[in-house]
């Protein structure tokens, strides 16, 4: 069994620590590296992590991965490289990939090809309805008691718009505390919409994207969990009124949790004056008023954690005129750097809340084992480090995901995952994969 000592690391932003890991757990966590007693180092490979911040395993509950069907954009293979150099330990792939992730079968083999592939967990998400077609519930049941012991089913990229629809898979998933993430998109509201509804939309005659659409159906969906006694969780969440009805739905004690992702807590629907299809999104970018509000509902924990909503997609898929572009855009590489910008350097969150939104709430969400751990003797040795001092332009040629699809090309970012452990074993060491 290999011994790595991780030496002077700030765990949680805190004082600097000396953590050994033993083989796949922590073995124990020594005083800092001037006084206090140490774990012993001997036969362990040692890492200076002076100045670098120690945080458990990030865990995203929201990622496409692909496969089976467009490999072209993205493989098991690929999306995990891409989830370990941007420091998670653990992803949840959604259902929507051809076939559809809406048997046992289905997700049995997605969570195959995640332990295949090394770089980090993947828990499959199954399908609410067959096909995503939003008329028959899936194999609920079938896949949770497979191999994959699935917990969060979502339709993510369709809305599962009937109510009634709705009600019976809070119904069926309450039996084993199953959780059901839904994408709030009212479609009748949506029909040819294109960005966010507004000024910009206007002034550009684009098809207007209401945040009404999403506020709507989570109105609707938190009513629901409370009649039915079950969990809802709110997929990328966007807008302030969505925030709002969020806040007030917790205030009454329901099982209900969210999500944001990174580019709706840094980018706004201005960028789309561009016609630049790598800003087309679902959903669309909002205005700097819902950004703020975003970010405030994060920083107090309305919005329970960040999602990635890893969505890739080949060249010829955006590189297009706006209208025939596919919407997503790609995050796992570039999340953490983007939380720093927007949420740890303009003092929302600490590094220990950041720990608490990127990895224990996810994995608490997920009824994820083994992940969102604290850093402490005898946990699971799932573990990031971070070097926050680093600023760097981001470069999609050095992706590791198989597209590059990013809103991030050639913007100043903070941070840089150097180290990223998987049960004690490096998945990435000096920012490079092993």
């Amino acid at each position: 069994m290999s011994r790595t000592l991780i030496r002077g690391a700030q765990i949680l932003g805190g004082a600097p620590r000396d953590v050994l890991i033993d083989g796949e757990t922590i073995a124990s966590v020594g005083g800092s590296t001037s006084t206090g007693s140490r774990p012993d180092d001997a036969g362990a490979q040692v890492i200076d992590a002076d100045g670098l911040i120690l945080l458990p395993g990030l865990v995203d509950l929201h990622t496409h991965l692909r496969e089976p069907g467009r490999e072209d954009s993205e493989t098991v293979l690929t999306g995990t490289r891409a989830a370990a150099r941007g420091g998670f330990t653990a992803v949840h792939a959604m259902a929507n990939t051809f076939p559809v992730a809406d048997t046992a079968g289905v997700v049995e083999q997605v969570w195959r090809l995640g332990r295949e592939s090394g770089y980090c967990d993947v828990q499959p998400v199954g399908a609410v309805t067959v096909g995503l077609a939003g008329r028959q519930l899936a194999e609920l049941g079938a896949m949770h008691e497979s191999a994959a012991a699935v917990r969060v089913f979502s339709d993510d990229g369709k809305c599962v718009d009937d109510a009634v629809i709705m009600r019976r898979a809070l119904e069926y998933v309450k039996a084993f505390d199953g959780v059901i993430a839904q994408h709030a998109q009212e479609p009748r509201l949506t029909e040819g919409a294109q960005m966010n509804e507004g000024i910009v939309s206007a002034e550009l005659g684009l098809g207007g994207w209401p945040a009404v659409a999403e506020e709507s159906v989570i109105s609707r969906d938190v009513l629901l969990a409370a009649h039915v006694g079950s969990r809802v969780h709110i997929c990328h969440l966007s807008t302030a009124g969505s925030v709002e009805i969020v806040r007030w739905a917790k205030s009454k004690g329901w099982r209900v949790t969210a999500e944001v992702t990174p580019h709706h807590l840094l980018l706004t629907d201005e960028l789309v004056r561009t016609y630049d299809p790598v800003y087309k999104v679902n959903p669309p970018l909002r205005t700097e008023a819902d950004v703020l509000a975003l970010r405030e509902a994060l920083a107090d924990g309305t919005i329970d954690c960040v999602a990635t909503d890893h969505a890739p997609h080949p060249h010829e898929d955006k590189d297009c005129e706006w209208g025939a572009a596919a919407m997503g855009m790609v995050g796992l590489e570039t999340a953490l750097s983007v939380v720093q910008h927007t949420m740890v350097d303009t003092g929302l969150l600490d590094w220990s809340q950041v720990a608490d939104r990127m990895s224990a709430r996810p994995a608490a969400i997920g009824r994820l084992a083994g992940h969102g751990r604290p850093v402490s003797a005898g946990e699971p040795a799932n573990l990031t480090l971070v070097d926050p001092a680093y600023r760097g332009e981001v470069d999609p040629a050095g992706f590791v995901s198989r597209s590059r699809n990013t809103p991030y090309a050639g913007r100043e970012l903070p941070g840089r995952v150097t180290h990223t452990f998987l049960r004690g074993s490096a998945t990435v060491v000096d920012g490079k994969l092993t």
